[in-house]
């Protein structure tokens, strides 16, 4: 019978098969022969000592016994050409998923994507980062997949009890991602490999009778007698549904400002705001894993830390272990800064975002602009940066223990971020309230973090995209707007998710609603 068991071992051990079998031998007191196979159900790595371990959950498989590897497969998919239509605005994690879900449920999906497909996307990211120009439909923001495809693809999500997170991370490795995602305790996918994930997914929705515009950016939501009769497109084109998932992402300005407009009930939402800090990976790894050098098997170390500063929760966002940070803005005239890493997760430098969490209180000065006070909020700090920076998507920087100490930095080593920087004192870019809570985080940080408070680590400013400034209220059970029949907000731009997995998983519960109403 199969033998589950958990363990910790060293990097090494954890790394190769054979020594695996060696010491699960040991342990059991059997012979290696007896091993037919190792699953390794689930690995994390313990760095609180010096001597790091690896977590293992494995499950052995004895000879004789009956064992094959189980291969991940996609539901069944049946045409949906002509059945009851959907409209799906947005084509990130949210709207794809959700599309998906509607085929399995046999609805037909129009998903409406104001952007590229995820290669045309590439010459637009190009021209922000080579010649400073943003295309506001097609950017790191908006396009197909979403901010997640040229951002990463982080897939760890604390969201556990909204849903179903496997059967997510089983239909990403079925699109193609590999099935480490379904091990590691914090998966990644990479932004080299997501755009192939992606492409398969669309390519598979319309296989199967549903559809996907591109270069189509929603202008209007017709509605009659509070209830959803279609969408009008900035082409002049009306497509009617009387079902919306509307999945826009965090950054959809617009469609907020169009909600608000039409007295469709939205509500400003705190979230959290503050820079992306860049190291050198080496820094990092020595202050994790307490070591001059990390080893082969032992994977560039990420971050966390949380610390409350002034009544306010001060946080690691985002973080990327050997990766970049990207130019994120979405329409001229702001500056963004995100991160993200390649699969391999193999460059020099690792950055975080580092953020304070608003109150509602802090969007005060911006009260007249009522549901959308912190997205006025949001925006003014994205174009102060983008004054202070020469008005250029140069980003304003500053050396960490600079900026701590009020001190503008006399020269800017050369960073990650392609587009340049600028020194800039970064109180400039902030509310006075907002940049002494995080010099005064720094310093907390560095006291938790031996060496992370250091000159050499250079902050880029803003790090403003965190989460949605808005949120579309929608009944708890049957996910429908609370005024607008048909309208289902959904994802991160709704207010109701934050990454990958929780978005996608919200996806699918839009579509599980709509089905149930039409039953």
């Amino acid at each position: 019978m199969p033998k589950e068991l958990l363990l910790q071992v060293t990097p090494e051990i954890a790394a190769n098969e054979s020594l695996l079998k060696d010491y699960l031998s040991k342990q059991i007191k059997v012979s290696p022969a007896e091993i037919q196979h190792v699953t390794i159900l689930k690995r994390s790595i313990d760095a609180r000592q010096k001597a790091i371990k690896i977590n293992l959950k494995v499950v052995i498989y004895f000879k004789g016994e009956p064992f094959q590897e189980t291969k991940i497969e996609l539901p069944i998919y049946k045409d949906v050409s002509k059945a009851q239509e959907v409209i799906v605005v947005g084509a990130g994690p949210a709207g794809l998923f959700a599309a998906l879900q509607l085929i399995e449920l046999g609805l037909k999906p129009i998903v409406i994507e104001r952007g590229k497909d995820v290669r045309g996307r590439r010459r637009d990211l190009k021209a922000i980062n080579v010649d400073h120009l943003v295309n506001e439909d097609s950017n790191y923001c908006f396009g197909e997949g979403g901010a997640g495809t040229y951002s990463d693809g982080k897939l760890y999500t604390r969201s556990k009890k909204r849903g179903d997170v496997t059967r997510i991370l089983e239909l990403l490795v079925a699109f193609g991602a590999s099935e480490d995602i379904l091990v590691e305790a914090h998966p990644h996918i990479g932004t080299n490999k997501l755009p192939k994930i992606i492409e398969d997914i669309r390519n598979k929705i319309i296989e199967f009778g549903g559809q996907v515009l591109f270069d189509t950016r929603v202008t209007d939501i017709l509605v009659k007698n509070n209830e959803v009769k279609g969408i009008v497109t900035q082409k002049g084109d009306t497509i009617n549904a009387n079902k919306l998932i509307l999945a826009t992402g965090h950054s959809a300005r617009d469609i907020f400002e169009l909600l608000d407009k039409k007295k469709i009930f939205i509500e400003a939402k705190p979230f959290a705001l503050g820079v992306r800090a860049e190291h050198s990976q080496q820094l990092i790894d020595s202050i994790q894993y307490s070591c001059d050098y990390r080893g082969e098997h032992l994977p560039p170390a990420p971050y966390s830390i949380v610390k409350q500063v002034n009544g306010r929760g001060m946080y690691s966002f985002c973080m990327c272990p050997g990766g970049v940070i990207a130019p994120c803005a979405t329409s001229p005239g702001e500056v963004v800064t995100n991160g993200w890493s390649p699969s391999k997760r193999d460059q020099v430098t690792a950055n975080s975002g580092i953020v304070i969490e608003l109150k509602l209180e802090d969007f005060k000065p911006f009260a007249k602009f009522g549901a959308l006070a912190g997205m006025e909020f949001q925006k003014s700090i994205e174009q102060k940066a983008w004054h202070l920076a020469g008005e250029t998507q140069k980003v304003p920087a500053q050396r960490m223990i600079d900026f701590t100490q009020n001190k503008v930095s006399s020269e800017i080593p050369k960073t990650s971020y392609v587009p340049g920087t600028t020194s800039v004192e970064m109180g400039q870019v902030f509310p006075g309230f907002l940049s002494q809570i995080l010099r005064e985080g720094f310093k907390e940080f560095g006291k938790s973090m031996r060496g992370y408070l250091t000159n050499e680590a250079i902050l880029h400013a803003p790090e403003s995209r965190t989460s949605s400034p808005v949120r579309i209220p929608r009944d708890p059970i049957t996910y429908e707007h609370l005024q607008i029949k048909g309208l289902y907000p959904c994802g991160e731009g709704a207010g109701y998710a934050g990454g990958i997995i929780s978005a996608a998983i919200d996806g699918e519960k839009c579509a599980l609603m709509i089905a149930e109403t039409l039953k």
